[in-house]
């Protein structure tokens, strides 16, 4: 397996990132990597998130972990690989939110493609942090 994880505070609250993260539909808004995004269904797990890259073809994730306010994941599967995406909130002292975004790589060519693969897809995570807790503080 390889993973990365990509941590920022702002000072919005954890439920003004968490309406930023639970509007899908408009994430290609704030995340730099997308052309556009769009929820296929109901905001629960278990549901499929259509994605596309800048540049690239639609991937199809499916949600695996939604806790209000805390904590939302999705996971897609890519060539023989397992993609699984997370952003976890915790609240800060001061009323803010720490982010913790969150690439894990699993599946049996994951130790090979990985450490090529992950740094690619996971570069943009300070960037598309940024424009996330932007959003969330506009209100």
């Amino acid at each position: 397996m390889w993973s990365h994880t990509y941590t920022g505070e702002t000072t919005a609250a954890p439920e003004a990132v968490w309406a930023v993260l639970r509007d899908v539909d408009n994430w290609a808004l704030w995340d730099t990597s997308m052309e556009a995004v769009s929820l296929l269904g109901s905001f629960e797990v278990g549901s499929r998130v259509s994605m596309t890259p800048t540049g690239q073809e639609p991937i199809v994730s499916v949600i695996t972990e939604i806790e209000e306010n805390v904590r939302y994941a999705d996971e897609t599967e890519f060539g023989g690989m397992v993609l699984r995406f997370s952003h976890t909130l915790s609240p800060l002292a001061d009323g803010g939110t720490a982010v913790a975004h969150r690439l894990e790589i699993s599946g049996p060519d994951a130790d090979t493609a990985g450490p090529e693969l992950g740094p690619a897809i996971s570069e943009d995570f300070p960037e598309a942090m940024a424009a996330l807790f932007a959003r969330a503080t506009a209100g």
